[in-house]
């Protein structure tokens, strides 16, 4: 159930999310938390028949958009795309009539194996964590949305429990940091979420 007061909706799309010990770390740390509904796409839509109306009214109840999934081949799973195509309408979500979304706040909190210096132009995957994104911020661009930068949690192959207990923390800790609307021109002068967050953790005003 949802409410006018809800903050942040993520939208969550693993295909193996049995076998993810990382992901299964950060929403562990969600638990409990009001104003933060965590919808799971796959096990809402196993055979990718998505309900545009049901994903449509929790939009409108949330006032931040998370995209959450493991980077598959520098892409999102198929069913993050399926969602996409079929929710996002032209005349509700974008073209001259479609205000439904906008003024919302949107990112994409985005899990990898490679380490964040593998994720840039001198790196093994040639491109920084952001342009991978480019398409995700500019769909949310044409629906009016304003775009923050992605939250990261990269190198997952080497994180220990106690590392994974950690994330799931700041994880949780950044969402709701993010609920207390800090200004759009302060979050969008960080490359990651996770630097605005951290430089939160050390003293800094949101």
């Amino acid at each position: 159930m949802t409410t006018a007061m809800d903050s942040i909706l993520i939208l969550f799309a693993h295909p193996r999310f049995e076998k993810s010990r990382v992901n299964r770390a950060l929403l562990a740390g969600l638990q409990g938390q009001p104003g933060i509904t965590v919808h799971d796409l796959y096990e809402a839509y196993p055979d990718f028949n998505v309900d545009p109306e049901r994903e449509q009214a929790l939009l409108l109840a949330h006032r931040i958009i998370v995209w959450h999934y493991p980077l598959f081949l520098y892409g999102a799973p198929a069913l993050v795309k399926q969602w996409m195509d079929l929710v996002l309408e032209h005349g509700w979500a974008h073209g001259s009539n479609g205000h439904h979304l906008a003024g919302k706040r949107a990112l994409v909190t985005v899990t990898s194996g490679g380490t964040r210096e593998s994720y840039a132009h001198d790196g093994f995957n040639r491109h920084t964590m952001p342009e991978l994104l480019f398409p995700l911020e500019q769909a949310a661009r044409l629906c009016r949305m304003d775009w923050l930068p992605p939250y990261v949690v990269q190198g997952t192959y080497r994180l220990t429990d106690a590392m994974l207990a950690e994330q799931g923390g700041q994880y949780c800790r950044t969402l709701l940091r993010l609920a207390q609307d800090p200004p759009l021109e302060t979050l969008q002068q960080y490359e990651l979420l996770n630097d605005w967050s951290a430089a939160m953790e050390h003293g800094g005003q949101p």
